[in-house]
């Protein structure tokens, strides 16, 4: 078969990036910039591995995540090729530059709290913490640390943070376009304040993150739900709404892995949605709340790591990564205008943040324990997913339906018949065991919930489910 392309690109072994994702990405800039056109045949795997006299396996390893984020397709005894169905992007390429489920889980079978799938505290890394801590609060001058600092967060955390949603995410963004908040909360309801008035409409997603509806309400701003399926958010249905109303300021997604559903966000899609953005100049809000712990080849790149976005707000947070106590969480933006507003807003209710703990949660960084955690926190959840994974199919499979998902910290479970979920939350708290009521995560009748994983034990895992099967199996009968 013809194979014209040829791969321009050299690996740099200097780069603390592996070299299958320089393969990965280098084909990744050739496809988005129209070189590489839908339908064109990438070279054997043996064949580009020749050429860069490199092993195999790194090669197919490329082509695996090209495949995962469905820029080709594999076409079995033909080859890879581009995808072509991957609409096109019409700008060019620019030099990148419910008020009791907060009560603890309690040991011993008591009370197994399945919550929005929280890190397990266990093992963060409470002791380095601490010794930075107070390494931070003794080395620096107390004159430096105790007077007021910029509403923005530290200088030099901000940085840091930066560079890490450019090496790591794609992204290309500046210290002066990160705010520093107090956990991802408060950037959604900081970023709300500032962008919406009264009047304003937002799209989001249904099923949805409630918490982040709560604070555009309270900005004045009208939610427009929109469902959500295998690919995500219905794009289609937001260009519908696009059309009918004309004071629609914003879109407020988790494409990485939808909240609560766990799916990923298409890739047709997301370039839809840009264009959409760009078309309507509406801001996409993007929280990506758990993009660390991903257990498949990395993590699909953010939407606000595409150039052609214009307007956008990307919300994280570093609390799932060191402490889940520790409310550190950061907003970036473009758009300067917003970002001084959200600074002014900030002054008002909060002057500076927890300059101190910055600095330590720097120094770890620096040092090397949050990359060593992470490592060690991947392999830990990712063990529990499997272990859980396992005890789903033992005794779920005939009542519900559920898939593996690529990280995060939680299962999305669906019976097979609708239930009621009055009842069914109720002889759950029975037998001692709390989930979280679908209708949090919508106004509409959602028949599915939210089965979390990390703060909880093999055994009460297991005797959990067994528990919520044999429920949801009686309640089945009787519909």
């Amino acid at each position: 078969m013809l194979r014209p392309w040829k791969l321009e690109f050299e690996i740099d072994r200097k780069l603390d990036k592996a070299v299958y994702l320089q393969i990965a990405d280098s084909i990744i800039t050739d496809i988005r910039s129209g070189r590489l056109k839908p339908g064109d045949a990438l070279p054997g795997s043996r064949n580009l591995a020749t050429t860069l006299k490199i092993n195999r396996n790194t090669v197919v390893e490329a082509y695996q995540v090209l495949i995962n984020e469905e820029w080709v397709i594999s076409k079995e005894r033909k080859g890879i090729f581009v995808s072509d169905q991957l609409p096109a992007l019409h700008h060019k390429r620019i030099n990148k530059s419910t008020d009791n489920q907060d009560q603890p889980m309690k040991s011993g079978g008591i009370l197994i709290n399945f919550d929005d799938g929280h890190p397990d505290s266990k093992i963060a890394p409470v002791t380095e913490l601490a010794r930075a801590y107070r390494q931070i609060f003794s080395i620096k001058a107390k004159w430096q640390m105790m007077g007021y600092g910029d509403e923005h967060g530290d200088i030099e955390f901000r940085n840091m943070i930066a560079k890490m949603l450019n090496h790591q995410r794609g992204m290309q963004i500046h210290d002066h376009e990160i705010s520093i908040t107090r956990g991802s909360q408060m950037a959604m309801f900081l970023t709300a304040q500032s962008l919406f008035i009264s009047g304003d409409h937002v799209i989001v997603e249904d099923p949805g993150y409630n918490p982040a509806w709560r604070a555009f309400e309270y900005s004045g701003a009208t939610l427009l739900p929109v469902s959500v399926d295998k690919e995500g958010i219905n794009v289609e249905t937001i260009e519908k709404l696009l059309v009918q109303h004309k004071n629609i300021k914003a879109i407020y997604i988790t494409p990485h892995r939808q909240y609560p559903t766990t799916v990923t966000l298409s890739l047709s899609r997301r370039l839809r949605l840009i264009e959409l953005s760009n078309q309507y100049d509406i801001t996409i809000i993007e929280d990506d709340y758990d993009n660390e712990f991903h257990f498949g080849y990395r993590p699909i790149l953010p939407i606000s790591s595409f150039p052609e976005l214009r307007q956008y707000v990307y919300i994280g947070t570093l609390s799932k990564v060191v402490a889940p106590a520790l409310r550190i969480g950061y907003l970036a933006t473009k758009n300067q205008d917003l970002l001084q507003k959200i600074g002014d807003l900030r002054k008002i209710i909060d002057v500076h943040g927890d300059v101190i703990m910055e600095q330590a949660v720097l120094q770890l960084i620096k040092e090397g324990a949050v990359k060593k955690h992470i490592k060690k926190a991947t392999v830990h959840y990712k063990n529990k997913r499997d272990f859980t994974f396992r005890i789903l199919k033992k005794y779920m499979t005939e009542v519900a339906d559920f898939t593996l998902p690529e990280g995060g910290l939680a299962f999305w479970i669906v019976p097979k018949t609708t239930l009621n979920w009055d009842l069914a939350t109720t002889l759950l708290l029975e037998k001692n065991i709390r989930i979280i009521h679908p209708k949090q995560y919508s106004q509409n009748d959602v028949n599915g919930f939210r089965l979390s994983y990390g703060t909880l034990t093999e055994e009460q895992l297991e005797q959990s489910i067994q528990i919520i099967s044999e429920i949801l199996t009686s309640l089945s009968q009787k519909t």
